[in-house]
């Protein structure tokens, strides 16, 4: 039996996790191990989505918590390798591009455990995001490289990692779609809101070159104040802390509310008439579910969504930012871009590897 590491931390990564973690339990070739880095520890952000979507409990809790990203890194890598040293798996997983994701793949590099990088080949070249170097480096640290889209492979193979890239499609249409009809019929989450379908839409922002200036998160917030829809916005920790400390105003039209459980979420999605967003996943999320997306970002490493024409890059120093966030609206059908029975696929080109 091959013993697997599952490394996890972050909300993206449990969703990413709950398929393929189920498939690999039900393959009697497979002893799986769920670790978590602790990454993201709120209630809100991480027990609720094992619940929901019925992943095991993990077997370590790391717990580090939150640090600077040199910190946090660290104290994953000295973690993480004595669990690999006392485990010795024979294949380490990670997923996406968070810093559990960079601490995974390097501390099992070292260890000398051949890694498996989910959702390989992401590339939004904007070298000052975090995720863009953890992503990258991921990559070239890995053995076995899953690519979500052929434009990730592309990525890979300019890289010289050909050899290692297998195309799967994206994980997260197995996730959305395998829990929507569970969120549709069990959340009453808009309605508890007063919220009516289509008259409302639904914001994200969590990415630190937004959130983490008072000044750029105050001008966005005010920037929106000029949609007369009204907008729900789940506030990160981070991002409240933000919002509180700096005393920033947050308009009449803007609707704070904690963050919410997976299923609760895509209900909201699903409800929305648009969706604006700094999220990787969330812009994804949006296309599956044929929501229009308006991205906060002058880059996307979702080039797809865009080139499908479901997905706007605005830049909120754009003097154009608010006509492109009303007047969005797409003109065409969406393509499979993503795939499907995308766990099943990745379960089978593991057996073949290991």
């Amino acid at each position: 039996m091959k013993k697997i590491l599952s490394i996890v931390g972050a909300r993206p990564q449990f969703i990413k996790l709950a398929p393929l973690s189920r498939k690999l339990r039900e393959t009697p070739a497979f002893r799986e191990i769920i670790v978590h880095t602790g990454q993201h520890y709120d209630s809100s952000l991480s027990e609720l989505f094992f619940q929901q979507l019925k992943i095991p409990q993990p077997e370590y809790n790391l717990g580090i918590g939150s640090a600077s990203q040199a910190q946090q890194t660290g104290k994953m890598l000295i973690a993480l390798e004595e669990v690999y040293l006392k485990e010795k798996p024979h294949l380490v997983i990670v997923f996406g591009d968070t810093n559990s994701t960079l601490a995974g793949a390097l501390a099992a590099a070292k260890a000398d455990i051949p890694v498996l990088h989910i959702e390989a080949g992401l590339r939004s070249y904007n070298r000052s995001m975090p995720e863009e170097i953890n992503r990258a480096a991921a990559d070239h640290i890995s053995d076995f490289l899953f690519a979500p889209t052929r434009t990730a492979v592309e990525n890979l193979e300019t890289e010289g990692l050909k050899k290692r890239t297998y195309l799967t499609g994206d994980i997260m249409v197995d996730s959305l779609l395998d829990n929507l009809p569970t969120a549709l019929e069990k959340s009453s989450f808009p309605e508890k809101l007063g919220l009516e379908e289509d008259d409302y839409m639904l914001l994200t922002l969590h990415r630190p070159y937004n959130v983490d200036d008072p000044v750029k998160l105050g001008a966005i917030l005010r920037l929106l104040a000029a949609v007369e829809t009204q907008i729900l916005f789940p506030v990160h920790p981070r991002t409240r802390n933000v919002i509180a400390r700096h005393k920033i105003d947050t308009p009449g039209n803007i609707r704070l509310i904690d963050p919410v459980g997976y299923l609760d979420f895509i209900c909201l999605e699903k409800k929305s008439r648009k969706i604006i967003t700094d999220s990787g996943g969330i812009q994804k999320e949006a296309y599956i579910l044929g929501k229009p997306c308006i991205t906060v970002r002058p880059e996307t490493e979702w080039v797809e969504t865009v080139q499908e024409g479901w997905n706007i890059l605005v830049n909120p120093e754009d003097p154009g930012f608010i006509e492109k966030v009303t007047g969005f609206w797409p003109q065409a059908q969406r393509g499979d871009i993503f795939g499907s029975n995308v766990a099943h696929r990745m379960e089978q080109e593991i057996e073949k590897l290991l």
